[in-house]
């Protein structure tokens, strides 16, 4: 990588007119990964900097909340490397399990085929061929956004060190008692036909139905309510709490199951509310989590009534029906034997749905293989209780504490060919035998390998040094582990995040994987709603890079990013960065061409004038700012820092008071040119870890160097001038009141008013011209009269607005104005004066009301004097 102090110049210092983002951006990023920007060296001397990109699915395109989170993790390390770190962020994918098995199935549903007719070995390489073929689309979007990745070091969960990765740490975890296998009620999807785990079911509210039904005869009878008719096939029992009086009677009693020929017992638990419904539940250990709890409790028989794909099982005129047409068969049969106590459609209720193929997830009993996560949760828990982790925000650690504090064993085994397979063989005589990476696999007749795979999540658990090389101890392990921070959103806090904490730790001996878990919101449009891709609010992010440049994209999205919170984000808002970004563009050209440079040392304190000790003032104090938000997260707040201080103090106010100076030229001037020079050099610096391709076109070609991207991060100088800011404010406030009277009376901003200024006796007389050129202001001639009165800051500016405005009409437009203020503030004051009223209304009503006469009392104040101003006659 090159190195800040082998910087030189490469490029002409001519801007075009306008600035074009398409014809710039593919350039640049390719010129920065050729000349190594991005790569990290193991071996340098220098503080490492380490983040780990969450890996996209190599099935993914980029949406935009990958943008959000690569843009926040671009800006950390973009930042860090100008700072002299050695730099790394380290890109990947994951391999996706399910989503990519179904491409690679689609694809010979086509061919009129399935991976079972062409055989596994064949299905797994069709499957790498895809992945050669089509995957990996989301790596050539990162370069689009600008990612500053290092791809000499890109991943892949299926690579061949990752995979060694994965066969050590099975091993490990078997040997240590850690991983067993068990029959458990896991999520079900009958139409990808594999187990899957919690983050990969979506719930939605969907019309179903609740239906109460009357188990048992006579005296011996007991109602039980259900969404899920057809598990009642399967019932072993129905339960009640313990110190339910309605039930106590019936308690170790066996009452009938409708429509068969068992007698199922009633038990009492304490998971049963006697509150809910009947206080009676029935009891399907094989097809509900909370049922098989109760049933290991009771000594329950656990009946599996439907197979894999959803189909009736159990015995009886319902086998070989659907799960769904066997519900309504159910409900008929026990409606026509008097079963049936009550019948609600629809009802709404919360449904599990798989992630992938939308397909109602299905409860079930099923032998799998699962992590004991107990002691890995706890370690989990604990680094993040003695602070050795840090969680950002602070308030999102009682999400954390509550999944790791409350962990259930993990299945981590699903149905698939692609992915890891188990490394565990069967014997001919019941042998289990787990074969580690460096183990020879059991050999002869009758020893089989497991058929499953492993949980994309367990590969994707060890990311953090699998990347870097474990098991083997590299180089790249010993200097970059642990990392640094782990940016990533809220809602996979429990299924990502606890996993690699578990894992880090377990394998790392003790070490965590990430000193700080910087946690973001969630990307939402402008109203707030989740975007998703069934619905008209989703956003190709692509689609607004090409019509706005990626530049705008990512500081919209950082400008949103405060931690934890979600992001709202319209298309508006991507405009209105474009527009900052032209800002900065049309504002650097101004410069260039009125003499600013970054040659040479800084004027001296005493050659500059106050406007100049103002702005470096203001400089230092925006550095300062942006540093402590980085270190806090708060990405919005210095977003917003740098866009205010960019465009009301540089652009709006310095740039606008320096044009008298450089139109006059001579000493004055190339002091200022020095200092608009330095303004801009660190302003881009600070912009670019957000907007790195304006910036890095803009920066090159005012100093003249190499790169901004291997250049120095800003430091505040220390450099304050208090007097300088306070003068430099009361000739604001001198000129924020003229343009707020000119605009009340209805003049255009480029209209030229002869005026005269009264400054004596404050330190503004030397920025008379400045004034006077911001307000448009002429100097007063013969034939002046003045007809308006401004004393502002102890100054006293007199306009004359003779033949400039139409008096009469102005007056009548005042005074209508003014009179719909004295009536909003006569009906504040008649509902503040009322007793009754106040007595009733809320707070939040009375203090709003309040507001309102608060504003018509200044309205009046402000419509009064304007009205006083006005000539006579």
């Amino acid at each position: 990588m090159t190195e800040n102090t082998q910087q030189q110049p490469v490029s002409d210092p001519e801007l075009p007119t306008q600035y074009v983002p398409a014809e710039v951006e593919g350039t640049l990023y390719e010129r920065w990964v050729e000349r190594g920007y991005f790569e990290a060296d193991a071996k340098s001397g220098k503080e490492p900097y380490t983040i780990v990109i969450p890996p996209p699915n190599v099935t993914g395109t980029l949406h935009l909340g990958h943008a959000f989170q690569h843009t926040l993790m671009d800006a950390l390390t973009r930042r860090k490397r100008m700072q002299g770190y050695e730099a790394l962020w380290l890109p990947g994918m994951d391999h996706a399990g399910i989503a990519t098995q179904n491409k690679v199935e689609q694809q010979l549903a086509e061919e009129g085929k399935s991976r079972q007719d062409i055989g596994r070995a064949e299905f797994v390489e069709r499957v790498w061929q895809w992945k050669e073929e089509y995957g990996g689309r989301i790596l050539g979007q990162m370069r689009r956004l600008g990612d500053g990745v290092d791809w000499s070091r890109e991943r892949f969960t299926m690579d061949e060190g990752l995979s060694k990765a994965v066969l050590t740490i099975f091993k490990k975890l078997y040997d240590d008692g850690l991983i067993y296998r068990a029959e458990r009620i896991i999520n079900w999807c009958p139409r990808c036909l594999t187990a899957i785990s919690d983050i990969e079911v979506d719930y939605q509210e969907d019309d179903g139905e609740l239906v109460s039904l009357k188990y048992g005869e006579g005296d011996e009878t007991v109602v039980v309510a259900t969404t899920r008719v057809e598990t009642m096939l399967g019932d072993t029992a129905v339960a009640v709490h313990p110190d339910d009086p309605r039930y106590a009677h019936l308690v170790g009693k066996r009452i009938k199951l409708p429509l068969t020929s068992r007698t199922i017992p009633v038990v009492a638990d304490t998971h049963v509310d006697p509150e809910f419904g009947t206080g009676a539940v029935k009891v399907t250990p094989a097809h509900d989590p909370n049922d098989f709890e109760i049933g290991r409790r009771h000594g329950l028989e656990s009946m599996t009534i439907m197979d894999e794909r959803g189909v009736i099982t159990a015995p009886g005129p319902f086998a070989g029906l659907d799960r769904f047409e066997a519900r309504s068969a159910i409900v008929e049969a026990l409606r026509q034997q008097g079963r049936v106590v009550a019948e609600k459609r629809p009802y709404v209720h919360s449904v599990g749905h798989c992630s992938r193929c939308k397909t109602t997830i299905e409860p079930r009993l099923s032998l799998q293989w699962w992590v004991k996560v107990e002691p890995l949760a706890k370690a989990a828990g604990d680094a993040v209780r003695d602070g050795r982790v840090k969680i950002h925000p602070e308030d999102l650690s009682k999400r954390y504490f509550d999944w790791v504090d409350n962990m259930h064993d993990w299945c981590i085994s699903r149905q698939l060919w692609w992915g890891h397979r188990i490394p565990v063989w069967y014997g001919p005589n019941g042998e289990t035998v787990c074969v580690g990476p460096d183990d020879e696999a059991p050999t002869g007749e009758g020893w089989t390998q497991d058929t499953d795979v492993l949980d994309t999540w367990f590969s994707s658990g060890l990311w953090p040094f699998s990347t870097l090389g474990w098991p083997e101890q590299t180089a790249d392990l010993k200097k970059f582990y642990p990392t640094d921070v782990l940016l990533t959103g809220h809602d996979i806090i429990f299924f990502w995040v606890a996993r690699m904490m578990m894992f880090g730790l377990y394998a790392m001996d003790g070490v965590a994987p990430f000193h700080t878990i910087a946690l973001t919101g969630l990307v939402r449009d402008e109203h707030g709603k989740k975007m998703s891709k069934s619905n008209p609010n989703s956003v190709d992010p692509l689609d607004w890079m090409n019509a706005y440049g990626s530049d705008a994209v990512r500081f919209t999205l950082a400008r949103g990013a405060n931690p934890g919170a979600d992001v709202p984000i319209g298309e508006d808002w991507v405009q209105g960065s474009r527009n900052f970004a032209n800002k900065i563009w049309n504002a650097t050209r101004f410069a260039l061409m009125n003499g600013a440079t970054v040659e040479g040392p800084l004027p001296e304190a005493g050659e500059m004038s106050a406007s100049d000790r103002w702005i470096l003032s203001r400089l230092n104090e925006t550095v300062a700012q942006v540093d402590a938000y980085y270190e806090d997260y708060q990405f919005a707040k210095l977003s917003d820092t740098l866009f205010h201080f960019a465009w009301d103090e540089v652009f709006d106010w310095y740039v606008e008071l320096s044009k008298t100076t450089f139109f006059e030229g001579g000493a004055q001037a190339r002091v200022s040119g020095r200092v608009l020079g330095e303004v801009l050099d660190v302003l881009l610096r600070l912009l670019h870890p957000i907007v790195p391709f304006v910036t890095e076109t803009l920066w090159t070609t005012l100093t003249g160097k190499e790169s901004v991207v291997i250049t120095d991060w800003p430091l505040d100088s220390g450099f304050r001038d208090a007097a300088a800011e306070a003068e430099i404010g009361h000739l604001q406030q001198v000129v924020t009141e003229v343009r707020r009277f000119r605009g009340d009376q209805g003049l255009q901003s480029a209209q030229k008013v002869p005026a005269r200024l009264d400054l004596s006796g404050t330190p503004l007389a030397a920025h008379e011209a400045a004034i006077r050129q911001v307000l448009r202001l002429q100097p007063e001639g013969e034939s002046f009269q003045a007809t308006a009165t401004l004393p502002v800051a102890g100054a006293r500016v007199e306009l004359d607005l003779s033949g400039t405005i139409d008096v009469e009409a102005e007056r009548k437009r005042l005074t209508k104005d003014l009179g719909a203020a004295e009536k909003e503030k006569a009906q504040a004051l008649a509902k503040l004066g009322n007793e009754a009223f106040l007595a009733k209304a809320p707070d939040q009503v009375v203090e709003k009301i309040r507001g309102r006469l608060a504003k018509a009392e200044a309205d009046i104040a402000r419509l009064t004097a304007q009205v006083e101003t006005l000539p006579v006659g």
